[in-house]
C-alpha cells in the first residue's frame, strides 16, 4: 500500500518531498526528546565539544593538543596556578571538570572542590555553579536549600543567570517555603532583561502554557526565538515543535527537522565523539574510524568529515572493511567521497572543496570537470579562497567552465581578497594570464599547458609536498614566472648591447 501511494504521487514532486519531511521530522523529534530527557536524567548539562581532526588537509594540531586533558601543558600550568592559590585558575579548573572540556573526563567531585576553593578566594562566579551542583545532585547529595542559598548569593553579585535558577526553584517549590509562580516570573524576567537565554526560555514556556500568566502565543514565540538565537537547546526543541505544528509560527517541516536535528546531536550518543577522539590520540585510527563512522550515520557533520579524513590520510591503517575483507583503494575512495559529500551538504566548505578535487583529478570517481566546478562553486559561496582560485584556473583553461580570462582574473582577485596567504599563487596566476593574453598561440603557452602531462612525477611531487591537495598548477605558474623573468633579462641585455654607452643597471 505504501509503495502504491508513493508511486501515485511521483508525478507531483512536492507531495513526495512533503512526505519525506513528515517522516524526517517525526524521527528527529523522537531523537531530540530522548536527548533532552537523557540530559535531565543523567544530571549532566548538554555540552558538546566537537573536535575536527584536520584543518584543511593538515592535522589540526593546535585543537588536538588542547584535547589531551591532564597531559596538556596549558592544563598543567592552570593546575599549578590553582594549587598556588590563584582564584581564576581554580574557577577555570572547576569548569573544565564540570563540563568535561578539553579532553578531561567529567568529574563533579573535583569540580565541586575547585569551585568551593574559588569562592573561598573571593571568585563570585563559582557561586552560581555551586547552586547548580546542589540542585542537580552532581558530585554531592542533592540539597535544594543549599542550591537556593548559593543562587541567591550569586544573584546579589549580579550574576544574572542565577535569577533563572531561582525562578526554577519557585516554579517547582524546591528549597523555598512554597511554590510561587509570580516570584518565578519576576526572576525569569530579571534574567531575560539581562540577556540570559534561560530566562527567555522559561518565560516563553510560561506564556506558551499559561502558567501563572495569561496564555499568549506571540509573547511565547518572541521569548523562545530569543533563546534559540542564544543556542538554548530546550528552546530550540520548543520552537521546532511550533514549526512542526504551525502554532504561532508558519508551519515549516524543513525548519522543524533542522532544529530537531541540532538538539538530537546533543544526546548521550555524542559521547562516542569523545571516545573516538581518545582513540585517535592514542594512535588507534581503526577504532577512531569505526566510532566516527557510527556517528556519521547519525548525521554528525564533524564525524562525517573526521571519518573521511582518516580514510584519506591513513589508507590501509584505517582498517576500512569492504565487501570481501579490507577495503580496496577504490572502495576506500568511494567511502570517503560519500562522507565528504554528506558533510558538504551540511555546510562544510572544505568537504565541498575535496569533492571538487576528487572530480577534477579523478580520485575514486570518474574525472568530471563540470561536477568539479559545481563543487568548487559550492565551496566558493562559503568564501573559500582555494575554491575561488580553482575556479579561476578552470576559466583560464576552459576546464568544465567557459574559457574566460576576464572571469579567471575576477576569481583570482577574490581569492587574495578573502585570504592574503593566496597572494603568491595569485601573482603567479595573473602572470600566466598575462602571457596567455599577449602570447596566446605561442610555443611558450603551449609548453606551459603541457607541463602537467609531460611531468607526471613532478605533478605528484607538487601534490604531495607543496600543496598537499593535488594542485599541480603551482609548478605551471612558477614556470611562467621564471619564463617572464628570463624574457625581461634577455630584453635588458639586448638593449644594453644596442646602447653600449648606457651604464649597466641604469633604468630603461
Amino acid at each position: 500500500m505504501v509503495f502504491t501511494k508513493l508511486g501515485s504521487n511521483l508525478s507531483n514532486p512536492n507531495i513526495v518531498i512533503f512526505q519525506m519531511y513528515e517522516e524526517a521530522v517525526k524521527l528527529y523529534a523522537e531523537l531530540a526528546e530522548a536527548a533532552l530527557t537523557s540530559s535531565l536524567i543523567s544530571k549532566e548539562p548538554p555540552v558538546i565539544e566537537p573536535i575536527r581532526l584536520h584543518s584543511g588537509t593538515e592535522e589540526n594540531k593546535e585543537a588536538l593538543r588542547k584535547s589531551r586533558g591532564e597531559d596538556d601543558e596549558d592544563f598543567q600550568i592552570t593546575e599549578y596556578q590553582a594549587q598556588r592559590g590563584n582564584s581564576a585558575a581554580m574557577y577555570k579548573l572547576g569548569l573544565l571538570y564540570y563540563y568535561g572540556l578539553r579532553g578531561l573526563r567529567r568529574d563533579y567531585v573535583k569540580a565541586f572542590h575547585w569551585f568551593s576553593k574559588a569562592v573561598e578566594k573571593g571568585d563570585t562566579r563559582a557561586m552560581e555553579l555551586l547552586g547548580e551542583i546542589y540542585a542537580r545532585g552532581a558530585g554531592v547529595e542533592r540539597n535544594y536549600s543549599e542550591a537556593y542559598k548559593w543562587l541567591a548569593l550569586a544573584a546579589k553579585q549580579q550574576h544574572y543567570s542565577a535569577y533563572n535558577g531561582l525562578g526554577y526553584l519557585y516554579v517547582k517549590g524546591y528549597g523555598v517555603e512554597k511554590k510561587n509562580l509570580t516570584k518565578a516570573r519576576e526572576y525569569f524576567k530579571l534574567a531575560a532583561d539581562n540577556k540570559e537565554a534561560g530566562g527567555h526560555y522559561n518565560l516563553g514556556v510560561l506564556y506558551l502554557k499559561g502558567i501563572g500568566v495569561k496564555r499568549d502565543i506571540m509573547e511565547a514565540c518572541n521569548h523562545l526565538l530569543q533563546a534559540v538565537n542564544a543556542g538554548q537547546p530546550k528552546a530550540i526543541y520548543q520552537v521546532a515543535k511550533l514549526f512542526q505544528k504551525g502554532i504561532g509560527l508558519k508551519k515549516n517541516l524543513h525548519m522543524a527537522t533542522m532544529l530537531y536535528k541540532s538538539v538530537a546531536e546533543r544526546g548521550p550518543w555524542s559521547s562516542l565523539s569523545r571516545w573516538a577522539l581518545e582513540s585517535y590520540l592514542k594512535g588507534d585510527v581503526g577504532k577512531a574510524l569505526l566510532l566516527y563512522s557510527r556517528m556519521a550515520d547519525l548525521g554528525y557533520e564533524v564525524a562525517q568529515s573526521n571519518a573521511a579524513w582518516i580514510l584519506d590520510r591513513y589508507g590501509d591503517q584505517s582498517i576500512c572493511m569492504g565487501e570481501s575483507g579490507f577495503c580496496t583503494d577504490m572502495e576506500r575512495h568511494l567511502r570517503s567521497h560519500a562522507l565528504w559529500w554528506q558533510a558538504s551538504e551540511q555546510g562544510n566548505e572544505h568537504a565541498a572543496l575535496l569533492i571538487g578535487d576528487a572530480y577534477y583529478y579523478g580520485r575514486g570517481v570518474a574525472r568530471d570537470y563540470e561536477r568539479a566546478a559545481e563543487a568548487y562553486m559550492h565551496a566558493q559561496s562559503q568564501s573559500n579562497a582555494q575554491a575561488m582560485f580553482n575556479l579561476g584556473y578552470m576559466h583560464e583553461h576552459g576546464h568544465g567552465l567557459p574559457l574566460d580570462l576576464h572571469l579567471a582574473k575576477r576569481y583570482y582577485d577574490q581569492a587574495v581578497t578573502v585570504d592574503s596567504a593566496a597572494k603568491l599563487p595569485v601573482m603567479l596566476a595573473l602572470t600566466s594570464l598575462w602571457l596567455r593574453k599577449n602570447y596566446a598561440d605561442s610555443f611558450l603557452v603551449r609548453f606551459i599547458d603541457s607541463l602537467p602531462e609531460i611531468y607526471p612525477v613532478v605533478e605528484e611531487w607538487v601534490e604531495d609536498v607543496l600543496m598537499d591537495e593535488g594542485n599541480a598548477t603551482i609548478l605551471t605558474l612558477f614556470a611562467c614566472l621564471v619564463t617572464v623573468l628570463y624574457l625581461r633579462e634577455r630584453q635588458r641585455r639586448q638593449v644594453a648591447a644596442a646602447n653600449p654607452q648606457q651604464p649597466d643597471g641604469a633604468p630603461m
